[in-house]
């Protein structure tokens, strides 16, 4: 849950536009100069208004997936780029308008006041705001008072509030929340219980005030996490490793396309979704051609549902993409530490609530993994007079992205193979949200708590996390079918084996929609993308399958708020067919969202997929039951997939990958 950063207080005073020096990509994220250009628009278009109108996201409005391709068809010197829009989100006297701006003739071309249900992106002014608000009022001031607190090493948070059954609140509310440094950086194990402040985020005022009961605040000891802080004894010191290459990297860069081996994609920025891989492609060396696998992929939503039920934890419900933005939470990576050696850096660009730019640096790194792996080998004995031994290590390519949604840590890789997989993951590190509580040992919990004693008055509360990728797969081509190879146990029916069972492949096709929702866990199948229209050599579709990590699925009532507004984990895997609308599993407006407008709510029309322009969406889950081991900062939690060609080449396409060069150590 968001704690607005003291360093992009910084960054957003450091607003700076440069030159966009290359041609335009048409997927390339808007460039400080656009965001600046469509700040300009919108002002001069409501005039008067600048008071009331806050700009609550500001991204490209994706181009038409057709016009797209039909561009990259073409001869792309000469061919003008499809028309650069942005879309906008904006608050405009108190109401969200849904914008889009062409940057090409300077316009608004749609302007559509929104009267549905939910809210918005926070933007960060906002947040700090609000926060802002209860170190000044004096119902507050005297709690802390009352707690023996010192106003000064108080630090405050917002807090969405979701959605539980009301008929429709017109308000953006937040609830505040604060903390005790006083002694520590690490404020979020020392909680300040039971004061809650409603902040109406519009008219940037409290509307409700309480303060509840007592409760200690847990202690700073043993909490900070500062290498500079720590005090022997200390653990084993290991000796350095590095990555060598004398050579220097094998990918290349140009704009935001990226080159590596037998691979090229785009790399863009979104504020909501963080990376977006587009245009993932693979050289065939056989065909002699490159062929798409993937036009576009990226997270589309974060879910965070705690288990507490107490009065000041039962809303934290988080959707972190839709509330707070997954992109805009994204940090600084850190040379030597985040990433290897051998990484280059990226930097991106957001818009600030007033739309103008802010440089967000070394917000992507990209480096070659080397750690010792193995792309394939064989060692043959029964040669005669020979041992033959053949090994090829593995060297992948890596984007990482690391999101850092107040207390939590997000690690978000993509990974490409020189076989021809993409690798998601994502790892979890941080620090938990917990509750301060008055017990200091487990004998003397008698009720139910909702979490582990992890200290002294420090309980880790039990939650959830979701993270739901969107993957609009174009395996050859964009149409594609979804199939279920289902695993079957067949039994003998006669006497022409010995044994008396196997098991077969039984192959389904998915006509609609709801033929393809998967609850993974219940049956082994394997989960494929299948171009029908293209066949090997020796008349297998050509195709890629999907290889879930662990299997983790909603544990909550399908009529709990929660999970109506989250009913888009229901599943494990869906296939919708493509609509360029439906980006936001969560919906487009996830603040107080009711879940009338999201990835379950898509699909009950059950539109038909065979043969068809399709949009795979895949869950990466985690129960999370806190541990002292979490405590006062969590190890990195890691789980995944794979998107792996089958039948897409003709043989193994590493057969005749060259092995690394050697490079030996100076010692």
């Amino acid at each position: 849950m968001p704690l607005f950063p003291l360093y992009l207080l910084f960054l957003l005073a450091a607003v700076s536009i440069l030159p966009h020096s290359h041609q335009y990509h048409p997927l390339d994220p808007l460039t400080p100069a656009e965001l600046t250009l469509v700040s300009t628009i919108l002002t001069t278009y409501y005039p008067g208004t600048t008071h009331n109108l806050t700009f609550q996201y500001i991204g490209l409005e994706e181009p038409n997936k057709d016009a797209l391709l039909s561009w990259l068809q073409k001869n792309q010197i000469k061919t003008p780029i499809p028309p650069r829009q942005a879309s906008v989100i904006a608050r405009i006297n108190h109401k969200t308008h849904q914008i889009i701006v062409d940057l090409s003739h300077n316009k608004v071309v749609y302007d559509q006041v929104y009267h549905g249900y939910g809210y918005p992106l926070l933007t960060f002014e906002e947040q700090i705001a609000a926060n802002a608000l209860a170190r000044t009022h004096p119902p507050f001031l005297a709690a802390i008072r009352r707690r023996r607190l010192k106003i000064e090493e108080v630090v405050c948070g917002s807090f969405t509030v979701g959605w539980y059954g009301e008929k429709r609140r017109n308000r953006r509310l937040v609830r505040v929340m604060c903390y005790y440094l006083d002694g520590t950086v690490n404020l979020y194990m020392r909680p300040i219980e039971a004061i809650t402040v409603t902040v109406d985020l519009d008219e940037m005022k409290i509307i409700e005030f309480r303060d509840r009961l007592t409760v200690a605040v847990p202690k700073a000891d043993g909490t900070d996490y500062r290498e500079s802080q720590q005090q022997p004894p200390f653990g084993p010191q290991l000796m350095g490793i590095t990555v060598v290459q004398p050579d220097g990297p094998s990918f290349t860069i140009d704009g935001h396309i990226v080159r590596w081996g037998n691979w090229d994609f785009h790399l863009s920025f979104d504020a909501r979704a963080g990376p977006i891989i587009s245009l993932a492609s693979i050289y065939d060396t056989e065909k002699h051609k490159t062929r798409r696998v993937l036009y576009r992929g990226f997270v589309s939503e974060l879910f965070v549902p705690y288990m507490d039920l107490t009065e000041e934890w039962y809303y934290r419900t988080f959707f972190d993409a839709g509330e707070y933005g997954y992109g805009l939470c994204a940090v600084s990576l850190q040379p030597y530490r985040d990433c290897p050696a051998n990484a280059v850096f990226m930097d991106a660009y957001i818009a600030g609530q007033n739309g103008m730019p802010v440089r967000m640096y070394n917000v992507f790194c990209i480096f070659e993994r080397y750690s010792g792996d193995i792309l394939w080998r064989h060692t043959e004995t029964s040669v005669p007079s020979e041992v033959v031994t053949e090994v090829r290590p593995e060297v992948t390519l890596v984007v990482r992205m690391v999101s850092t949604v107040g207390n939590y840590d997000y690690i978000n890789d993509w990974e490409f193979k020189q076989s021809g997989s993409m690798k998601m993951t994502v790892g979890l590190t941080g620090l938990l949200e917990v509750r301060g509580s008055n017990y200091t040992h487990k004998d003397q919990i008698k009720e139910e708590v909702y979490g582990t004693l992890l200290a002294e008055n420090t309980l880790g509360a039990h939650h959830d996390h979701f993270l739901t990728y969107h993957l609009d797969l174009d395996v050859d081509g964009e149409a594609n079918s979804f199939v279920k190879s289902k695993l079957q146990m067949t039994r003998v029916p006669d006497q022409s084996s010995p044994r008396k069972s196997y098991w077969e492949v039984v192959s389904e096709t998915a006509k609609t929609e709801s033929d393809a929702k998967v609850k993974l866990g219940l049956e082994s199948a394997d989960l494929l993308v299948v171009n029908p229209s293209k066949k090997t050599r020796i008349g297998n579709f050509v195709g890629y399958r999907l290889i879930p990590g662990s299997v983790v699925g909603p544990l909550l009532s399908d009529d709990d708020y929660a999970q109506i507004r989250g009913a888009f984990t229901m599943y494990n895997l869906w296939v919708t067919p493509y609509n360029k609308s439906e980006k936001w599993a969560g919906g487009l407006y996830a603040d107080q969202s009711r879940g009338d407008d999201n990835l379950a709510a898509w699909t009950s029309r059950n539109r038909e997929i065979e043969n068809k322009d399709i949009v795979l969406w895949y869950t990466v889950g985690f129960h999370h039951v806190p541990y002292q081991e979490d405590f006062p900062v969590m190890p990195t939690l890691s789980s995944g997939f794979e998107l792996r060609p089958s039948n897409f080449f003709e043989n193994n396409p590493m057969l005749k990958v060259k092995p690394l060069k050697v490079v030996r150590s100076s010692n």
